[in-house]
């Protein structure tokens, strides 16, 4: 039971997995920082709002923060808008180059026929 567990802990994918989720934390805190110490305070000076996280209504002594919503919104939309410029269009582009590359050349197939056909034609002239 041990060792079936110890060889799901180091399978490749949870190990790749368990990666990606901790650059993609340490990714996701950078474009925070960035939302809330550079963005925001532009879009503040627009606004007239220092910090949306300050906007409140009241209903019934309810207090409803939609102003951290607003800026949990606009953070992750800059997060979707990095990860997808600098991380997904680079490898899909990446992966269509390879792509290309390899469906350019004949198949591994089409290669050992011709080899085969040209070994053929050679033991037929040595024949004669």
């Amino acid at each position: 039971m041990l060792a079936d567990f110890k060889k799901f802990l180091l399978q490749g994918n949870l190990l790749e997995l368990a990666v990606a989720f901790v650059i993609g934390a340490a990714f996701a805190a950078v474009v925070t920082a960035l939302v809330d110490n550079l963005i925001m305070p532009i879009l503040a000076a627009f606004g007239g709002k220092p910090n949306f996280n300050d906007l409140t209504f009241s209903i019934n002594d309810s207090v409803f923060k939609y102003g951290a919503f607003i800026t949990a919104v606009i953070t992750f939309i800059f997060i979707a808008a990095a990860v997808f410029f600098f991380v997904v269009r680079p490898v899909t582009k990446i992966m269509e180059r390879n792509k290309t590359a390899e469906d350019e050349g004949p198949s591994q197939e089409e290669l050992l026929g011709e080899i085969k056909a040209l070994l053929e034609r050679q033991n037929q002239l040595l024949a004669k």
